[in-house]
C-alpha cells in the first residue's frame, strides 16, 4: 500500500517521546507538531515546543496550565488547516487522548506509539481509548494482549531505547573526561523541572556522602535536552557547586554516555530503563507533591514504579520513593550496587533479553503502521512475538 496523502502530526509532549518518535520521522519529509531538540534535528516542523508545556503530577499540570493550552491550541489549528492524514501520538496519554478524539473529526488516522500504561493504574480507560485509534504500537510484549483484548489493532514494534546510539565504555568515559579506571557514578535527575527541583539536592548530597565514605567517586550530571534554559542553567550551578560536572545530553539523549558509568542514580521513567539497556544498573529514586502521592496509591495497580523491575516483575533494583527518596538512602543503594555489579549486571542483561527481538527497529515497524502496510496481526508468527516479557 502506498504512503497516504498528507502531511504527517507529530506529538510528543515528553522528552522520551520526542527521542522515541525522531527516528521515525526521519524516514518522512513532510512532518509538523508537538516535540523537542530530537524531533526538530529529524526534520520535524515543531510548532509546540516540549519544553514549555512539560509537566507531570497534578501539581506540575497545574503550574504549566496555560503553556498546555497554548500547545493544544498551535496543534489544533495547525490540523484544521494542514488535514495531516495520518497522526503519530507518542505518549503523553491525557493530551493525547484528547487530541485522538479532535482528529477523529477531521479524518486522521490515528497510531498511538507507547501505549497508555493501564496496567499500572486506571485499567478501565483501555476500552475507552481502543475505538479512538487506528492502531496501538506498544514498546512491552505484555501490553500487546492487552490492547487487543480492549479492541485495538495492536502490534508490538519493541522499545525506542534499543535503538538509541551508544557508546563503548573506554570512548563514553573519554569523552566525559572520566578517568579509565575506578568507580563513576551518572546522576540523571529526570527530564522535567519539578523533578530536577526535587531529586538533584538529595541526590548531589548523595555524592558527597560517597566520596566521604569511598574516596574518590567520579560523577557527572547528566541533563535531559527537554529542560528549559533556566532549569539547565540552575541544575548545573548547584553541580558546579558541589563539584560535579553538568552535561546537556544532545539530541540523540543520555544513551550515548551511560556506558562510561558504574551505577545511574536516576529518576523514575524511561531513563531508568535506557541505562539497563546500557548495561549501567540504576538506583531509581522519584518525588511527587503530596497531592500526587495520594492519588498514586489510590490508583495505582503494580507494585513497582522503575520500568526494568515491572519487565522482570521483580523489585531487581532499588526504588527510592518520597520520603525514602534521601541522600543516606541513595548513597546506601549505590554502594550496594559498586559492591556487588555482577547481579545488578545480570539482572540488566536479563532486561535486555526479555526486551529484544528479532526484525525491523522499532522506527521502521512504527513508519510502516504510519502507511497501513502493516495490519493488526504484522506480528504474529514472526521470530520477536514469541518472547514472553510478562511480569
Amino acid at each position: 500500500m502506498s504512503a497516504p496523502r498528507g502531511p504527517l502530526l507529530v506529538v510528543a509532549g515528553e522528552a522520551s517521546g520526542d527521542l522515541a518518535a525522531a527516528p521515525v520521522v526521519r524516514r518522512r519529509a513532510d512532518a509538523f507538531g508537538m516535540g523537542g531538540d530530537a524531533l526538530r534535528a529529524a526534520g520535524c516542523e515543531i510548532v509546540a515546543d516540549v519544553r514549555d508545556s512539560t509537566a507531570m503530577g497534578l501539581g506540575g499540570v497545574s503550574a504549566r496550565a496555560l503553556a498546555i493550552v497554548r500547545a493544544w491550541r498551535s496543534i489544533t489549528r495547525e490540523a484544521r488547516r494542514r488535514r495531516p492524514a495520518v497522526a503519530l501520538l507518542v505518549n503523553y496519554t491525557e493530551f493525547n487522548v484528547r487530541l485522538a478524539r479532535a482528529l477523529r473529526r477531521l479524518g486522521t488516522r490515528i497510531v498511538f506509539y507507547g501505549a497508555p500504561q493501564v496496567w499500572a493504574w486506571r485499567p478501565g480507560r483501555a476500552r475507552h481509548i481502543a475505538p479512538l485509534v487506528d492502531h496501538m504500537a506498544v514498546m512491552f510484549p505484555f501490553e500487546e494482549a492487552l490492547w487487543r483484548a480492549a479492541g485495538a489493532p495492536t502490534t508490538w514494534v519493541g522499545h525506542h531505547a534499543l535503538e538509541a546510539p551508544r557508546t563503548p565504555r573506554a570512548a563514553a568515559r573519554e569523552r566525559l573526561g572520566l578517568a579509565a579506571q575506578g568507580e563513576a557514578v551518572a546522576i540523571l535527575p529526570g527530564s522535567r523541572p519539578h523533578e530536577v527541583r526535587r531529586l538533584l539536592p538529595p541526590m548531589l548530597a548523595a555524592l558527597a556522602d560517597l566520596r566521604a565514605a569511598r574516596g574518590t567517586v567520579e560523577a557527572r550530571v547528566l541533563l535531559a535536552p527537554s529542560l528549559d534554559r533556566a532549569t539547565a542553567a540552575s541544575a548545573t550551578a548547584q553541580a558546579a557547586r558541589a563539584g560535579v560536572e553538568a552535561v546537556l545530553a544532545g539530541s540523540s539523549g543520555i544513551t550515548a554516555h551511560l556506558a562510561a558509568f558504574d551505577v545511574a542514580l536516576t529518576a523514575s521513567g524511561t531513563a531508568s530503563l535506557e541505562c539497563v539497556l546500557s548495561g549501567t544498573p540504576p538506583v531509581i529514586a522519584y518525588r511527587v507533591d503530596l497531592v500526587t502521592e495520594l492519588a498514586a496509591r489510590a490508583l495505582l495497580k503494580t507494585p513497582h514504579v522503575g520500568l526494568p523491575n515491572i519487565v522482570l516483575g521483580r523489585r531487581a533494583f532499588a526504588e527510592l520513593l518520597q520520603r525514602d527518596a534521601n541522600a543516606a538512602r541513595m548513597a546506601e543503594e549505590v554502594s550496594r550496587v559498586l559492591d556487588a555489579p555482577e547481579a545488578a549486571r545480570a539482572d540488566a542483561a536479563e532486561v535486555v533479553r526479555r526486551l529484544t527481538r528479532e526484525g525491523p527497529p522499532p522506527s521502521a515497524r512504527v513508519a510502516d503502521l504510519l502507511t497501513g502496510s502493516s495490519g493488526p496481526d504484522a506480528t504474529r508468527g514472526a521470530p520477536w512475538a514469541a518472547v514472553d516479557a510478562r511480569p
